[in-house]
């Protein structure tokens, strides 16, 4: 157990992260034999990651209204102004992509984990992902990475498509809760996403 980030750092993740703008780090070791209910904790042991990353979601659209409404107004035309704006877009949109990267049922993502965690019947769609799962992952963050480079490739793009949307979909609840705050202090606000 360690905060040091280095250690979760996985080569292969990093420069698909940066090339991609999908990745991953290290998978955290668990003992699942020091679970009291194997299903349940394997189940939340997966979930967390993702719950987390929509709280953080959650904690940053107020956040980026507050800057837009307050902060971005009084530095226009600066460097603040787009590091500001791009920093706070970036973590809100990346919390919420990472809990929906992280949901696709393929081996190793927390998807997977979620729903092995409840699978007493292990077909053959079940070992076909869990030995190939990475694989078409990598083949997915392979075509859509091609695709933001060649325009023509954006049909075939299914993680693009998948992503934008469900994404899109993971925001309504955040932003309409934020939006409702926001009025019910006086101010208007409406979030954008794509």
């Amino acid at each position: 157990m360690t905060l040091n980030p280095i250690r979760h750092f996985d080569p292969i993740g990093v420069v698909m992260f940066a090339l991609a703008g999908f990745g991953w780090a290290k998978p955290v070791p668990v003992n699942p034999n020091n679970f009291k209910n194997y299903k349940w904790g394997s189940f939340w042991t997966s979930a967390a990651g993702v719950i987390v990353n929509y709280i953080t979601a959650f904690l940053f659209c107020p956040l980026l209204a507050l800057v837009h409404m307050y902060v971005l107004p009084e530095v226009k035309g600066t460097y603040a102004y787009y590091f500001l704006d791009t920093f706070f877009w970036t973590m809100l949109l990346s919390s919420l992509s990472f809990c929906v990267f992280n949901l696709l049922p393929f081996y190793p993502l927390d998807g997977f984990r979620m729903v092995d965690a409840f699978n007493k019947r292990r077909g053959n769609v079940f070992w076909f992902l869990y030995k190939y799962g990475r694989f078409i992952l990598l083949g997915l963050i392979l075509v859509h990475w091609l695709a933001s480079m060649v325009p023509m490739l954006a049909v075939v793009d299914v993680l693009g498509y998948v992503m934008e949307y469900v994404v899109n979909l993971f925001s309504m609840p955040i932003t309409a809760f934020w939006e409702w705050i926001f009025e019910l202090f006086g101010k208007r606000i409406h979030f954008q996403l794509f």
